[in-house]
């Protein structure tokens, strides 16, 4: 849904929270993923608290009031100055908020996966030709077209949600991904990353756990056009705003495709 229209019910604040550090932004082992991957850099995940009770009717405003707050554009600003990107020089005049679904609390999701083919019972990605890249995969190709015989494998419901979105973004990586042979690291890091972005709950009566987070993939609009996370539109440009209804958290979770990574 696009926010063409810019008058507010409710106006949200917003302070950063340098001191929530999530652990897959400090794991040298992850972050030396990261930089195989082209991802390094740019690949961020910044924390900040709000002051309103926050309510899904309400994600446009919520987000128009996210990249509207003064804080916030600084801190991002900052952020993007030091990657050598663009700051938010402009003010935000609009959004484009997309509910992602965010229910799974296992990795069940990713089982077909091992026993349909893509993989060999040593968990390699099996190879296959293609015009275009010399050294494709099979997974690669069930994650990105359609007349793949495995693309239907997981369905389209799964496609949808955040824990399959993050593992294909990772799986797909940067610019210049030097792609796993094996399934391995990318279902181990897809799972330290769900874990640190999304925040669960359990029933006190039922025991049962459930996500309580609400996942928004968001793009924002200056006078010039598109902004955040990038001027052009790409897969792998990506951003998502993760609100924890109850701490009255949310993280901003982004990458920016390009050329080069950062040092570890």
């Amino acid at each position: 849904m696009a926010g063409e229209k810019c008058e507010f019910e409710q106006t949200f604040s917003f302070s950063p929270l340098p001191s929530k550090k999530l652990s897959f932004l400090q794991d040298r082992d992850t972050l030396a993923l990261f930089m195989k991957w082209s991802m390094l850099g740019r690949m961020s995940a910044q924390c900040y608290s709000f002051d309103q009770s926050f309510y899904p009717y309400s994600s446009e405003k919520f987000a128009l009031s996210f990249f509207r707050d003064p804080d916030v554009v600084s801190s991002l600003s900052a952020e993007m100055k030091v990657a050598a990107r663009a700051p938010l020089d402009m003010p935000v005049l609009s959004v484009d908020v997309e509910p992602v679904p965010c229910t799974k609390i296992s990795m069940e999701l990713f089982d077909p996966i091992y026993s349909c083919g893509i993989l060999r019972p040593s968990g390699h990605v099996v190879k296959c030709f293609h015009d275009v890249y010399p050294d494709y995969d099979e997974l690669r190709q069930m994650l990105q077209e359609e007349d793949s015989e495995h693309y239907d494998v997981v369905g389209r419901e799964e496609r949808g949600e955040f824990l399959f979105r993050l593992f294909k973004h990772l799986c797909l990586g940067g610019e210049l991904c030097q792609y796993e042979d094996t399934i391995d690291p990318y279902i181990s890091t897809t799972k330290q990353m769900y874990k640190d972005l999304i925040s669960v709950q359990k029933d006190p009566e039922t025991k049962k756990i459930s996500v309580i987070s609400t996942v928004l993939k968001v793009c924002a609009y200056d006078e010039s056009g598109r902004c955040y996370p990038g001027r052009r539109e790409e897969e792998q440009t990506f951003a998502y705003l993760i609100v924890d209804p109850i701490k009255r958290h949310v993280t901003l979770f982004y990458h920016c495709c390009g050329v080069g990574n950062f040092t570890l």
